[in-house]
């Protein structure tokens, strides 16, 4: 008896199997995962055979013959592509909808209007600083769920109100207000008021009353 080694392993064999038992070695230590996990993917091997077809393409049948073979290898370029999006699906981004998620800092998944419920529960208690975070709220909420203003994680409330004030110019300066409003409660730990909490309140209705004719979002930058 000796010993021989397969993937590292010592084991003990015959010192001279017959063909059928070293073939049967043989596969059964190519069936080991690490080996299948080596092997090329079914994509790999088509991305190959399709390079190799393209570097085999011979134009030398001069200038009228150079066009159609241009164009048709663009054709199954394009084709390729769509496959595998249509395969493999788009790229991992943040797919999480720009109507939904972070807001203002917090993770909150509440649409405008439990955002606006939220208010008006905290302002019949007269917790004027949660009724105005959560009306502010409601506002961008409501806005990107219409699509007029994209809200993204960065996105700070002058920000959102700067960017509204130019998608609905007829209310930027109550965006304004409404945004130092918010700021003023949630970072300055200010009071706040009834008097502040209405007027956003009011804006909040407004603007979800209104049906403005416009053409694009506009994101953040």
């Amino acid at each position: 008896m000796t010993v021989t080694f397969f993937a590292g392993v010592p084991v003990d064999v015959p010192v001279d199997p017959d063909s059928a038992e070293a073939q049967r070695w043989v596969i059964q230590e190519l069936s080991k995962p690490e080996y299948r996990a080596a092997q090329p993917t079914w994509f790999d091997r088509a991305s190959k055979a399709f390079l190799d077809w393209l570097q085999s393409l011979k134009i030398d049948s001069g200038p009228g013959v150079q066009g159609p073979i241009l164009v048709l290898a663009l054709i199954v370029i394009v084709a390729a592509l769509i496959a595998a999006f249509l395969i493999f699906g788009a790229p991992r981004l943040n797919r999480r909808s720009a109507a939904s998620g972070i807001l203002f800092g917090d993770d909150d998944a509440r649409d405008a209007a439990a955002m606006r419920r939220a208010a008006e529960d905290a302002a019949a208690r007269s917790d004027w600083v949660i009724a105005i975070e959560e009306i502010f709220r409601s506002i961008a909420r409501g806005l990107a769920e219409r699509t007029l203003v994209t809200v993204s994680p960065g996105t700070t409330a002058r920000d959102f109100a700067a960017r509204a004030g130019i998608v609905l110019p007829g209310f930027a300066e109550r965006l304004s207000t409404a945004a130092s409003a918010f700021d003023d409660v949630r970072y300055l730990g200010r009071e706040g008021t009834e008097t502040a909490y209405t007027d956003a309140a009011r804006l909040e209705k407004d603007l979800r009353a209104l049906r403005p004719a416009v053409q694009s979002t506009v994101g953040a930058p």
